[in-house]
């Protein structure tokens, strides 16, 4: 049997402004509504957006990605003054990491969401 990840559900403060953060960043398609949500297609996944208010208790989202797609993902990241760091735990503000020989940053989204871009996978190097 072949399986999949098809789906999951991002809480957030504000649907329209999470979503929209993330498909500009990424230089995605605009967010589609789809029921309640509001969906973005991230590859063969998708994040479905959906108000829950506050408190949103925050979740890690890793997102691998070219080296092309790095440079470009980044340079809005430091062009729109996002607080980044190169660690998880935030030790290492303003810079990124080389892990397994590539490139990954981890940034917030509006809802307090821990998002990464990585050029590697962990123990590919």
């Amino acid at each position: 049997m072949a399986i999949t990840f098809n789906h999951t559900i991002v809480a957030a403060r504000d649907k329209t402004a999470s979503a929209t953060f993330l498909t500009e960043l990424f230089g995605l398609p605009a967010p589609q509504p789809f029921e309640h949500f509001l969906v973005v297609n991230v590859g063969s996944v998708s994040l479905d957006y959906a108000d829950a208010g506050d408190p949103i208790t925050p979740q890690h989202y890793a997102f691998l990605v070219s080296e092309d797609d790095f440079d470009a993902i980044y340079g809005r990241i430091r062009a729109q003054g996002l607080q980044h760091w190169a660690d998880p735990r935030g030790a290492r503000e303003g810079e990124i990491n080389h892990n397994d020989g590539g490139r990954g940053v981890y940034f917030c989204d509006p809802a307090g969401h821990y998002l990464e871009i990585l050029t590697r996978s962990y123990g590919s190097g």
